[in-house]
């Protein structure tokens, strides 16, 4: 194949792949802003792209493999003259940045996690700027509503990053090296993203950060996620507000108070414990601190409104016997969460953990994580069984992925991508609409429906 003769920014087109988090894919969308400012183009295939930008993950040594994978696809399109330029960024350049230079040096470009504003340069140009361009820095940046963005997910869902790093020391993590320091945005700056998300067709906005309960705590009270929230349920238009990654030590009574009573917040809380056991909470660098995992579940429920749960654990965490593990299923067994993640400790080079003992079997870490997802599949499928004629608000998404013959949706406790779906075989749905759904059917991750065509149709 014959190579591509240089052209100028507003004729090149950018082939992105964006790995990891969904808060690494706001990021994506800053750079894809950057680049569209300068000129560039986009497109879903590499065939037709002059650059290539991967936007790595580099949290566990799965993620670092999925990466270099994508990169040296990119690096063999290269070779043939497809591409001109393949850039890498993100997470996994700040974790391994100088040996990737060395190994893969057909790259033409590496940014750290604090090098989104470098990426126009590092795209180039016709003329080749920015050839070899290495930026590695202390990983300080912090994005705002200034900053461009180009919106990747479907027009009636959006991110909401509100801060960037983390200050919490658990052992297991690499992220406050990669991310560095816990800073939230300015409420004023989130405010005006979200009106303007709004206003563009955004009716469900979901909050990431490294913590997002953590908000505010940086700016010694003078902004809270509270606060936050209390005038994001003000914007008219928008209709769902979600909260993901959430600390379990921080949820507050007053937090709480506003998810039971604030029906545009879903009814849903993600709260990654991941384990139960006091010994292995403490060598996670997540002490128990005023109640129990268990105490803290119990008093969500106390709420009047049905909030809804998701959680992840580890398994095969240095230290986990037999015995320990079987304190984790019992503890999943009865809190009885809507939605579970379930991993199998990583022991990554420059964490704490990396050096502890006594390991776990990495076979046996497998099994327990098996147990696990299966004692968790007999929980999903008894809760799901009793929403079975319940009349549930669903916000369509659109054609199914497997078949065009049922549409997709979600309702306000399936967060994008992580949780399950409502498959509707039956009625006229309106993508980005949330419209009233009655479950005919239960699965263990899904359910079944049909849309409910009577306009005075409840919602139970």
């Amino acid at each position: 194949m014959s190579k591509k003769s240089p052209i100028s920014n507003d004729q090149q087109k950018i082939f992105l792949v964006s790995l990891g988090c969904p808060k690494n894919l706001v990021d994506s969308e800053n750079m894809l802003g950057f680049l569209q400012q300068a000129g560039f183009d986009f497109t879903a295939d590499p065939a037709e792209a002059d650059v290539a930008v991967i936007n790595t993950c580099g949290f566990l040594q799965s993620a670092v493999e999925e990466a270099i994978e994508s990169i040296l696809k990119m690096v063999a399109l290269k070779g043939n003259g497809v591409l001109k330029r393949v850039v890498v960024t993100g997470c996994m350049v700040q974790r391994y940045g100088y040996k990737l230079r060395k190994e893969i040096p057909e790259v033409d470009a590496w940014l750290g996690t604090a090098g989104i504003a470098k990426i126009v340069e590092g795209a180039g140009s016709c003329a080749g700027s920015g050839a070899g361009l290495f930026y590695l820095s202390r990983p300080n940046y912090l994005a705002d509503h200034t900053v461009p963005r180009v919106q990747t997910t479907p027009f009636y869902m959006s991110y909401l990053k509100i801060a960037e790093g983390c200050s919490h020391r658990c052992s297991y993590c690499m992220i406050p090296r990669l991310r560095g320091p816990y800073r939230s945005r300015a409420l004023d700056s989130l405010l005006y993203e979200a009106e303007e998300m709004v206003a563009a067709g955004v009716r469900e906005i979901n909050l990431v950060a490294q913590d997002t309960t953590f908000f505010g705590k940086d700016s010694k009270g003078e902004i809270t996620l509270e606060n936050l929230l209390q005038n994001l349920v003000g914007i008219e238009g928008l209709q769902w507000i979600r909260l993901l990654y959430c600390h379990p030590d921080r949820i507050s009574d007053g937090l709480l108070a506003l998810l039971e009573t604030e029906e545009k917040i879903c009814p849903y809380l993600d709260l990654p414990f991941q384990h139960v056991n006091a010994e292995i909470l403490e060598a996670m660098g997540r002490p128990i601190r005023e109640e129990t995992p268990l105490e803290l579940v119990r008093r969500i429920r106390t709420a009047n409104r049905n909030i809804y749960l998701r959680t992840t654990v580890m398994v095969g965490f240095p230290g986990e016997t037999g015995k320990i593990f079987q304190e984790l299923c019992a503890f999943i067994e009865e809190t009885r969460f809507h939605h579970v993640g379930v991993f199998a400790f990583s022991p990554e080079k420059g964490t704490a953990a990396y050096r502890l003992e006594p390991k776990v079997d990495p076979d046996a870490a497998a099994e327990r994580k098996s147990i696990l997802l299966e004692r968790q599949a007999a929980v999903s499928r008894d809760l799901n069984r009793e929403l079975v004629r319940q009349v549930l608000p669903v916000l369509i998404e659109g054609e199914c992925e497997e078949t065009p013959l049922l549409l997709s949706g979600r309702t306000s406790w399936m967060a994008p991508e992580v949780d399950g779906r409502v498959l509707i075989n039956k009625g006229t749905g309106i993508p980005g609409e949330i419209m009233p759904v009655r479950i005919s059917e239960a699965h263990t991750y899904d359910l079944v429906g049909e849309i409910v065509e009577d306009p005075g149709a409840e919602f139970f």
